[in-house]
């Protein structure tokens, strides 16, 4: 046999080998996208190259770099991933994450190969990785960080993180114990997808490095569904959306079947301010995000009890009774109390004679007096309550603030917090304004609880229909309706959520302006209202 016949028995012998690897394993190299040479089936070719591991390795005149490299790594000047939910300090990339930045960065041609005097021709004009084709670009901000260091001290510091001695065999740190693009993917197999070193149809990479909890909600079950580890929208927070709120309303649009409608509340005149918070916080305080009091990796189904936290509310932060900050709220109200209790810039909607705007000491357990928030109120004399209403009972925050078209007011949508065509985000009418005329709808946020016939008939307050029908004097202008603060107020002066709007009610002309109990269904008033003086007028 000449020696010409032996070469090309041996190039049939590579060629037949490499149709059977292709054969075998469609998705290796030679089968996959990474197989950049003509013969290739991925979106991206070259123009006559033959060789397929050619565009990374090669046996002779590389660089010295292993394992045989054959490309110049990209010089460091990359915009690197930083968070606050990140303890570690990623830098420039390093090791693999280096040599896969030499294509996927879009810097340096895909033929330019150091063993070669000339770039490899590319089919089709293309030079560099293209978008849609795995291009990641040299802003790795919006990418999943790589090249830290993922030790025993780093998920000691960050508990929602393994520990790297229980990482599964598959999930690999290089050997200075950095996690690497290498770390979730294998660029010679690609029979998981996305080159990946396992399947993740059930999250198994991610949740390999993270522990965020688990979840009944199954639209919420996998990663993927909100989260993207390359070029995400949302930047750091790796979300599909560009914010938090972006990215649930992918679902909860009206699309998904299962997954409640929240678009339409979101979008009424009185709504929580959804828009999320950059990384690092905006200096804008003023809104919130659905990850704000929804946790969707612990969130689950069914109805709470008052004042126990929604199921939907999954582990999330909040703040107690006492103001400590508490990493899993057990009350809806200490989810609330996050925004609306101390620190909260926002002022109160009516202004009144004492002024208060945290609502952790207006709902406080030793209030002068409040609505029952944070437990059974103090008042065991309230003839107006309506069943299932009891002065043992204890509300919700989203009893009152809620959706006018919520289940829970007795609509077909989404119930909670999320918004409403009633100031501010009432579930049901609730006039301030002076000179209303009374009806059913004008005070139906009362007269849920309340019952509306009792009120008339003055079964409490001797002059009830006195002032909201006869002088078309609204509730609000003697009642505070979340409470008075215990070291505002006291119980000779601030019984029964008294404390007078002073848009309607002033200071009489000896300066005075105030309320006294006397007993039950007993007081006296010192005030002008309506352009009438009032010294000591006592009912009954």
């Amino acid at each position: 046999m000449t020696i010409r016949e032996s070469q090309r028995l041996a190039g049939m012998s590579v060629a037949i080998a490499l149709a059977a690897a292709a054969s075998a394993q469609p998705t290796s190299v030679v089968g996959g996208p990474h197989n950049l040479s003509a013969g290739g089936t991925g979106p991206v070719r070259a123009a006559s190259e033959t060789e397929v591991c050619i565009f990374c390795h090669a046996p002779h005149n590389t660089s010295p770099i292993q394992p045989l490299w054959n490309r110049a790594l990209p010089p460091d000047g990359y915009s690197i991933y930083t968070s606050r939910a990140l303890d570690a300090n990623p830098g420039q990339p390093t090791g693999a994450s280096k040599m896969c930045l030499s294509c996927h960065d879009g810097t340096i041609a895909l033929g330019a190969v150091v063993s070669r005097g000339a770039p490899i021709a590319m089919a089709g004009g293309v030079t560099t990785m293209q978008n849609g084709h795995g291009r990641i670009g040299t802003d790795l901000r919006d990418d999943h960080p790589v090249s830290f260091t993922y030790d025993a001290a780093l998920s000691a510091r960050e508990p929602k993180l393994r520990s790297p001695a229980a990482l599964p065999a598959e999930i690999k740190l290089d050997a200075n114990q950095e996690l690497q693009c290498t770390t979730c993917h294998d660029a010679h197999n690609d029979s998981n997808g996305a080159f990946l070193v396992a399947p993740n149809a059930a999250s198994q990479i991610c949740t390999s490095c993270h522990m965020v909890g688990t979840t009944t909600v199954a639209g919420h079950a996998a990663c993927d569904a909100c989260h993207q580890p390359h070029t995400a929208p949302s930047g750091p927070y790796l979300l599909r959306g560009a914010n938090a709120t972006q990215t649930c309303q992918r679902c909860h649009d009206g699309s998904v079947p299962d997954a409640p409608n929240l678009r339409a509340d979101l979008g009424k005149p009185w709504h929580h301010d959804t828009r999320s918070p950059v990384d690092p916080p905006d200096p804008q305080t003023e809104h919130t995000g659905c990850t704000s009091c929804h946790d969707p990796h612990t969130m689950g189904r069914g109805a709470g009890t008052a004042p126990s936290t929604h199921a939907n509310f999954g582990r999330i932060a909040g703040m107690n009774a006492s103001g400590a900050p508490v990493a899993a709220a057990l009350t809806e109200a200490e989810v609330c109390f996050r925004c609306h209790a101390d620190g909260n810039s926002q002022q109160p909607r009516v202004a009144r004679r004492i002024v208060q705007n945290n609502t952790r000491l207006e709902f406080a357990l030793n209030a002068t007096s409040s609505h029952p928030v944070l437990g059974p109120g103090h008042n065991s004399n309230v003839p107006s309550l309506m069943a299932p209403w009891a002065v043992s009972s204890v509300l919700y925050c989203s009893d009152c603030h809620a959706s006018e078209s919520g289940a829970s007011a007795g609509g077909s949508g989404p119930s909670g917090t999320h918004g409403s065509v009633n100031s501010p985000i009432l579930i049901a009418r609730y006039e301030t304004a002076d000179n209303s005329s009374e009806s059913a709808s004008a005070y139906a946020l009362c007269y849920r609880c309340h019952d509306r016939a009792s009120i008339l008939d003055d079964r409490s307050f001797k002059g009830h229909n006195k002032h909201i029908v006869g002088l078309r004097t609204p509730c609000s202008a003697c009642h505070d309706s979340h409470g008075i603060a215990p070291s505002q107020g006291n119980s000779v002066n601030n019984t029964n959520l008294i404390n007078f709007a002073t848009g309607i009610v002033q200071p009489n002309s000896a300066g005075k302006l105030e309320f006294r109990d006397t007993g039950t269904y007993r007081g006296q008033c010192s005030l002008k209202c309506h352009g009438t003086e009032h010294a000591g007028t006592a009912y009954p």
